[in-house]
């Protein structure tokens, strides 16, 4: 088992969820974060005043997954997010030590789906 943990632009996420769904990987967790990276962040001006703004919104997505299901995910995330620039994201894929499902106390593999 393994957790698959990918950082994308905001603006990416519809086609990497379209490109999960093709990939038949429907179950996944959501969440908007922020952080840098390479890209380092932008300025902006508001009303003549110069701000550094240092972190940048990304979306996070993280998606526990059996072993046979570990490369068509990332394949997938790829597929979606990639635009070829600096900031389309990054993969983080970690070893799942246990899952287990509350409802009926399945653990393992099982328990993922």
């Amino acid at each position: 088992m393994k957790l698959i943990t990918a950082m994308v632009q905001p603006q990416k996420f519809a086609d990497v969820k379209r490109a999960l769904y093709e990939a038949e990987v429907f179950k996944m967790t959501v969440t908007s974060v922020q952080g840098c990276g390479q890209q380092r962040g932008y300025e902006e001006t508001f009303r003549g005043v110069i701000s550094e703004i240092n972190l940048i919104k990304k979306i996070r997505i993280d998606i526990a997954v059996n072993e046979d299901f570990v490369e068509p995910t990332v394949d997938a995330i790829i597929k979606g997010a990639r635009s070829g620039n600096i900031g389309d994201g990054k993969i983080f894929i970690t070893e799942l030590a246990e899952c287990i499902r509350i409802r009926t106390g399945d653990r393992g593999e099982d328990a993922i789906g």
